[in-house]
């Protein structure tokens, strides 16, 4: 290849890091491309005679910095001669540089020769300036791009890039989900130069430093207070093997799958209540509860060798990109009606070949909610009455006969099989004005617990008992509590 572009580091801001084989390239070079000028290295190596071009002017067109990244490499392609086109950077080419990066990955194609040539990295310069052993285990961040989920908190953080106030703030907010406002971090301004500085200061406080720039890297320490994990995924699945560890909790250790069905039953309905009353706190500590069980069955599965928590991650997280195609394949649907055909289409597929179309559907759910779940997945082939009157109709039916069990002299078992068709019926009329029967008789419940809770009130007031009233008095509550709104 005939074209070449050569990437050469700056060091981490002092003019007498730079090896002499650099030195030479940037002061014999006709012109040298700069992606900032904002490094002290640049105004020493000009009084030398050295001459440059810089893309500054670039960060100020755009309002992502990866389009400008992209537009400083498409611009040095385009600009490449027979002769080798010098480009340096901050630092060392290969650290912390996504134009270097786009040169490596489209060169190439462009038939261009991309060599780096090397320079003095300032994550050396880093650690002398925080006093800190890598092998402890630390990451290099990019603040222009920093996302949570990237954190590894218990490790030496170290955040290039935060140029100004902007990126300064985004990353203190990102921080700010996982650590708490007052946590110390350190402020690091060209580590390893004569103009070095670092300045702790608190979270909250990092976006309020005037002195920015590109020679800036924030230094988070690892985190050491306990509490502060408890936000961690890691830390909760440690806390659930210690339970079910060898010096863990007794009651913990005996539980197995069977165990502890009733418990996550038990935990979903108080999430479910908690959802109904809004209660946002409440949300959260249900929320938790049902998680825990989820641990419990994932550690088990663990403990047994059968499966772990990363399996079940893996499994839902494949399953939710498989079953939406619409979100991360080419596939199209615009409407909750398309989503529902694909998603079915999908499971169909999954499940493969079955005898019964009702096979699978509702498994676990309770009994009022699996008849809703069963006479759903019967509608989607056209069995399904195609208006309320014949659904009301066959209410009225089961109604007459339960009625006709009820008259006989001595009821038989036919009499909880009427009962069950009657629910049966009700369910398929709630169905068709989008009632959730479960749901409401949960509000039933509730109004039941209300007014109830008033006739216990009354009759504690009056200093009697329950047993001293008559059905008639204590019916006269009710319909108070009726009439009050409860």
């Amino acid at each position: 290849m005939n074209k070449k572009i050569v990437v050469v580091g700056l060091g981490a801001g002092d003019i007498d890091q730079l090896p002499l084989g650099i030195y030479n390239k940037l002061i014999q070079a006709d012109v040298v491309y700069l992606r900032t000028r904002e490094h002290p290295v640049v105004q020493a190596l000009e009084k030398e005679g050295a001459v440059f071009r810089s893309f500054d002017s670039i960060y100020e067109k755009h309002e992502q910095f990866e389009d400008v990244y992209h537009e400083i490499a498409e611009t040095l392609f385009a600009s490449t001669e027979k002769d080798p086109l010098i480009y340096a950077v901050p630092g060392h080419p290969l650290v912390a540089e996504r134009t270097v990066q786009l040169l490596l990955e489209g060169g190439s194609s462009r038939g261009i020769e991309i060599e780096i040539g090397g320079g003095q990295s300032f994550i050396d310069s880093l650690f002398q300036a925080v006093r800190i052993d890598p092998i402890e285990g630390f990451q290099l961040l990019d603040g222009t791009d920093i996302q949570k989920d990237a954190l590894q908190i218990t490790q030496h953080i170290m955040i290039a890039q935060v140029y100004d106030q902007f990126v300064a703030s985004n990353v203190k907010l990102t921080l700010m989900e996982l650590l708490p406002d007052d946590y110390e971090v350190a402020i690091v301004t060209a580590a390893g130069s004569a103009n070095e500085q670092i300045n702790k200061v608190p979270l909250f406080e990092l976006d309020r430093e005037i002195g920015l720039n590109n020679l800036t890297t924030v230094y988070v320490p690892p985190v050491s207070r306990e509490e502060i994990l408890y936000k961690q995924f890691s830390k909760l699945r440690q806390v659930i093997a210690e339970l079910r560890g060898p010096n863990g909790c007794p009651w913990d250790k005996k539980q197995t799958h069977q165990s502890l069905k009733k418990y996550l039953i038990e935990e979903s309905y108080e999430l479910i209540e908690a959802i109904n009353l809004n209660d946002i706190d409440n949300i959260i500590e249900e929320l938790g509860d049902v998680l825990l069980q989820v641990m419990l069955h994932a550690q088990i599965g663990e403990d047994e060798g059968y499966f772990s928590i990363t399996d079940v991650i893996e499994g839902i997280t494949a399953k939710m990109i498989r079953r939406h195609p619409h979100v991360f394949a080419e596939i199209n649907a615009d409407t909750e009606a398309e989503v529902l055909k694909n998603w079915q289409k999908i499971k169909e597929q999954e499940k493969g070949t079955s005898t019964s179309r009702l096979d699978g559907i509702g498994k676990g759910q309770p009994n009022l909610l699996k008849a809703e779940s069963l006479q759903r997945e019967a509608a989607k082939v056209g069995f399904d009455w195609q208006e309320i009157t014949p659904a009301w109709e066959k209410v009225k039916e089961e109604v007459c006969e339960l009625e006709a069990e009820l008259t006989k002299t001595s009821p038989d078992e036919n009499l909880i099989k009427e009962y069950g068709d009657l629910l049966f019926a009700l369910v398929n009329v709630a169905r068709f004005f989008a009632i959730n029967p479960e749901e409401a008789l949960f509000e039933a419940n509730q109004k039941f617990i209300r007014r109830f809770s008033y006739i216990e009130n009354k009759v504690a007031e009056s200093g009697r008992t329950f047993e001293d009233f008559t059905l008639a008095e204590l019916d006269y509550y009710w319909d108070e509590a009726k009439k009050a709104g409860l």
